[in-house]
This record gives C-alpha cells, sequence and structure tokens, in this order.
C-alpha cells in the first residue's frame, strides 16, 4: 500500500504546526543588555517552544532613534510580530536633570504604533539586574544600581555572566511588578518613577504561557 497522499492529511499537518512569534529587539547599550536578551534566548522553555524568534538588531542610539528604528523595520518586515526597545531614563549623579533626550516622546511614539513595546528601566539596566537580588525601593542613580548591581553578581566591567540571572528572572519580574504598582497608586510618571524597569513586560511577552 503507498501512504496516504491526500490534500486532507496534508491540511490536518499543516494545521498542528506550531505558530512562531517573530520578536526584535532594539537594544541601547552593545554589550549588558544583549548578552542579557541572548542568555534569554537560551533558557529551555523560551527556545524549544518553537513560539518566539528574538531577533537582536544591532542598531544603538537614544530612544528615539531606537523607536523610529523599530517602526521602520516592523513595516518592512510583514512577519516580525513584536518589536521592543530596551532602553534607559538615565539619573547621572553629576547632571541628574540630564535624561535621555526626547525620552516621553519615544515612549509615547511607541505606544501609538500597533506591535511596538518599550521596556524602560530607571535609572539604567543594572536596576533591573538587582531586582534579581533585592527589592529595590530606594530612588538610585546610575552609579549607584551600577556599583550595587557589580556587588551581587562580582562582575568587574559591563559584562555579565548573563546565565546566572536566568534562574532569578521571575523574582526580578515580581519585585519589578511591585514597583510598577507602587509608582501608579502614588501617580508617579516617568522619569520620575525611580527606581522601576519594564522589563518584566518583555519577558511575559516571550515567555509561553504555562497551560493549566
Amino acid at each position: 500500500m503507498y501512504p496516504d497522499r491526500s490534500p486532507k492529511n496534508l491540511k490536518r499537518q499543516v494545521a498542528t504546526r506550531s505558530v512562531k512569534k517573530t520578536v526584535l529587539v532594539f537594544c541601547e547599550g552593545e554589550l549588558t543588555e544583549p548578552d542579557y536578551v541572548q542568555a534569554l534566548r537560551r533558557v529551555p522553555e523560551i527556545a524549544n517552544s518553537a513560539s518566539v524568534d528574538i531577533r537582536i538588531s544591532d542598531a544603538h542610539g537614544t530612544p528615539v532613534t531606537l523607536v523610529d528604528d523599530a517602526i521602520r523595520a516592523k513595516n518592512a518586515d510583514p512577519e516580525i510580530d513584536e518589536c521592543w526597545c530596551l532602553f534607559d531614563v538615565e539619573w547621572p549623579r553629576d547632571h541628574p536633570e540630564q535624561h535621555h533626550p526626547h525620552l516621553l516622546e519615544a515612549i509615547d511614539r511607541a505606544k501609538s504604533i500597533p506591535g511596538i513595546y518599550t521596556a524602560v528601566s530607571n535609572p539604567c539596566f543594572e536596576i533591573w539586574l538587582l531586582m534579581h537580588y533585592t527589592d529595590v525601593t530606594a530612588f538610585a542613580y546610575n552609579e549607584d544600581a551600577a556599583r550595587l548591581s557589580k556587588a551581587k553578581d562580582g562582575r568587574r566591567g559591563k559584562a555579565i555572566d548573563a546565565a546566572a540571572y536566568m534562574p532569578l528572572r521571575a523574582e526580578a519580574s515580581r519585585r519589578a511588578k511591585v514597583m510598577e504598582a507602587w509608582h501608579s497608586s502614588a501617580g508617579t510618571k516617568p522619569p520620575q518613577d525611580n527606581p522601576s524597569s519594564g522589563m518584566h513586560r518583555f519577558l511575559d511577552a516571550i515567555t509561553p504561557a504555562v497551560s493549566s
């Protein structure tokens, strides 16, 4: 007997194939953020689910630049489901008034375009790294966040052992959500929502839902 090659059988196979979600990530930093996202790609429930394909853009720059690049990329490629822009607010101790230029414009522009999202860390990405290890409730300058983060993971420079953060990411998300809720209840809006990080929303977007 020959195998069944009927159209009905082919249709059934296609219907059961997993739908792949494509996410393009735009990172402000050139080292820490890409390393962290690459480690996420290697997490089994993300890598093996065939539900997300993270592409890291080599575009770096200001928040507005990242958002504009994300919009162009999504318009150019219909296979991209979501674009995520990861950037900081910036609170340098010597010039605390110098946040990233056009920060709120970038956030509002992303909100106005379907499929474009931002994950903003305040003051910087290191505050998100610190949330993997401890509660973070006090205002922090960039330098504070970097110093405290390095004290927790023992690194000397910007390079991180990103794999070491992966088992702690659920706790970091929980802490970030607690701070987000606190700022919301207090009516605190960016860039005054220091400390905070929207990275938990990015993790929720790329992590497959657990079936009940």
